[in-house]
C-alpha cells in the first residue's frame, strides 16, 4: 500500500493493561480516536493520566466511543484541554452515561484533592484534581449521538456504525469502513446470559479486529445468583454488615435486581439493603429512559427501588455507618478506588464480623485487587487500615465476557481477519485469549505495547 493509501493504528492505552482505552486510527484523510479513557490501578499507569498524549491532539478529527465507562471516556476533558475540536460520536445512552461518569470523576478528584490538602497527606503542594467539574462539563457540547445499525459517513471514504454488544447500557462494538477495508473495535464485550442486558451482536466481516481480553484466560461461574445468596447467608450468620463495592453503571443495577429476586424468593435473610452511589441513582434514571436497551421493565425497576433504600446524601451515609445492625450496602466504586465505599471501609474493614463481597474485575494496583490478593492492610485517604473483615469474590457478576464467550464472539466471521490486535487485558488474559484463538480458529494475533504503531 502506498503512502497515499496507508492506514496506521497507534495504541495509546489499554495495551498490556486493562484500562486507559485509546486507539488512534490515521488514514490519508482523517485521524479518528476510538475511546478516550483514563488509566486506573497501578501508580505508574495512573501517572500517565497527568501526561499529555504523545501526539498533536489538535489534529484528531473525531472520537468514537464504544461505551461510557471511565476507562473509555475519562480522559475526554484532558483531550479538549490539549486542543481537540472535533465531534465525539456515541449512542444516546452512552452520551448520557458518559456525562454522569465525567461529572462523578471530577467531583471525586476535587474531593480527594481537598481532603489531601486539609489533612496534608499529599506530596504535592497543593494537591490538584486531574480535572474539575467545569472542565468535565466542557466536554458535553462535543457529543453527538448516533443510533444502532445505521451508517454514519465521516467523508466519502470513511463510515462507521454501532452494533449492540451488551456490556453495559449503551455499549456497542464499532464497525468502521475505510474504502474497501472493514475495521472492528470490540469495545468491552458483554455476557451471553446477562440477566439485564441482551446478548451481543456478532461481527461477520472484519479485515482488522481490535479485541478486548479482560477475561481472556478465565471462565465465569454459571450461577452467580446462587453464589451471591450463599455468601450473604454465610455473612449474615456472623450478624455483621455486608459491603458490596460496585460499578455504578449496570453492575449496581444488576446486583439490586438479584438481591430483590433473592429476597422475594426468601433465599436470603430479611435485612435492610441500601444502595449508596449518587451516580448509580442517576444511572437508574437512564435505565428508565432507555427501556429498549435492556430486559428490565419499568414496573420491575420501580419495585426494586421501593424495596432497596436509595441513599441520597452524605448525612444518610453517616447515619448508616453509625447503625450497628446487620445490613447490605451496595456502594461505588467497584474496585474501591474512590467514592462512597471508602467511607464504609473506614468503619468496617477492621471488623471481623463484616464481609466485603467483590463483584467484577479488580484491576492491578487497585484496593479491590489488594483485598482479593489477601492484603492484611490497605491504604485509604493517607492512612493504613488493618483488614479483619472477610473478603469474598462473587464469580460471574462481571459485565465482561469470559474466554469462552470471547471466542464465541468471533465465531460468525466469514473469513479470517488479516490482523487481530488483542487489547484491554493484563498479560495473562491477553495471552490466554491469543492462545485459545489460535487453537480454535488458527487465527494469529498481536498483543501491542503502549504507544506502538502498526500499518493496517
Amino acid at each position: 500500500m502506498n503512502k497515499e493509501q496507508q492506514i496506521k493504528i497507534t495504541f495509546l492505552g489499554a495495551a498490556g493493561t486493562v484500562t486507559g482505552s485509546k486507539h488512534l486510527l490515521e488514514t490519508p484523510t482523517k485521524k479518528i480516536l476510538i475511546d478516550c479513557g483514563l488509566f486506573q490501578g497501578l501508580k505508574e499507569l495512573r501517572l500517565l493520566n497527568w501526561q499529555p498524549l504523545p501526539i498533536d491532539v489538535s489534529t484528531i478529527d473525531h472520537v468514537i466511543l464504544t461505551h461510557g465507562h471511565l476507562d473509555h471516556v475519562g480522559y475526554l476533558p484532558l483531550l479538549i484541554k490539549q486542543g481537540f475540536k472535533g465531534k465525539i460520536y456515541a449512542t444516546e445512552p452512552t452520551v448520557e452515561i458518559a456525562k454522569l461518569i465525567l461529572l462523578d470523576s471530577a467531583k471525586i478528584q476535587e474531593e480527594d484533592a481537598e481532603r489531601a490538602n486539609r489533612f496534608n497527606y499529599s506530596k504535592h503542594k497543593p494537591a490538584k484534581p486531574l480535572y474539575d467539574t467545569k472542565e468535565a462539563e466542557a466536554v458535553f457540547p462535543f457529543f453527538e449521538s448516533k443510533p444502532l445499525n445505521s451508517w454514519t459517513d465521516i467523508n466519502n471514504d470513511i463510515s462507521f456504525q454501532f452494533k449492540y454488544n451488551g456490556h453495559i447500557l449503551g455499549a456497542c462494538f464499532i464497525e468502521l469502513k475505510i474504502k474497501n477495508k472493514t475495521i472492528v473495535f470490540s469495545g468491552d464485550i458483554g455476557r451471553i446470559d446477562d440477566p439485564l442486558m441482551y446478548e451481543t451482536e456478532y461481527p461477520e466481516t472484519a479485515d482488522v479486529i481490535v479485541m478486548e481480553s479482560t477475561y481472556g484466560n478465565r471462565s465465569h461461574s454459571d450461577d452467580a445468583k446462587q453464589l451471591l445468596a450463599d455468601e450473604i447467608n454465610k455473612a449474615e450468620s456472623k450478624q455483621g454488615t455486608i459491603i458490596i463495592p460496585s460499578f455504578a453503571v449496570e453492575r449496581t443495577q444488576l446486583i439490586m435486581f438479584l438481591l430483590w429476586q433473592l429476597a422475594n424468593e426468601k433465599k436470603i435473610p430479611t435485612m435492610p439493603i441500601y444502595m449508596d452511589s449518587p451516580m448509580g441513582t442517576h444511572v437508574l434514571e437512564v435505565f428508565h429512559k432507555n427501556l429498549k436497551w435492556h430486559k428490565l421493565s419499568l414496573a420491575e425497576s420501580k419495585e426494586i427501588c421501593s424495596q432497596i433504600k436509595i441513599i441520597k446524601n452524605e448525612s444518610e451515609t453517616e447515619k448508616i455507618i453509625r447503625d450497628k445492625t446487620p445490613k447490605i450496602i451496595i456502594a461505588s466504586s467497584g474496585m474501591a478506588t474512590g467514592g462512597r465505599v471508602l467511607s464504609y471501609f473506614e468503619k468496617y474493614i477492621g471488623d471481623p464480623k463484616a464481609t466485603i463481597l467483590l463483584a467484577g474485575y479488580q484491576g492491578e494496583g487497585t484496593r479491590g485487587r489488594s483485598l482479593l490478593d489477601g492484603a492484611k492492610e490497605i491504604k485509604m485517604r493517607g492512612k493504613f487500615w488493618k483488614v479483619n473483615a472477610t473478603i469474598s469474590l462473587i464469580e460471574g457478576l462481571s459485565a465482561h465476557a469470559d474466554q469462552k464467550e470471547l471466542i464465541n464472539w468471533i465465531s460468525k466471521l466469514k473469513k479470517a481477519p488479516e490482523k487481530i490486535f488483542i487489547v484491554h487485558g493484563e498479560k495473562a488474559g491477553a495471552e490466554g485469549l491469543q492462545n485459545k484463538m489460535k487453537e480454535k480458529y488458527g487465527y494469529k494475533s498481536t498483543i501491542p505495547l503502549l504507544n506502538q504503531t502498526f500499518e493496517i
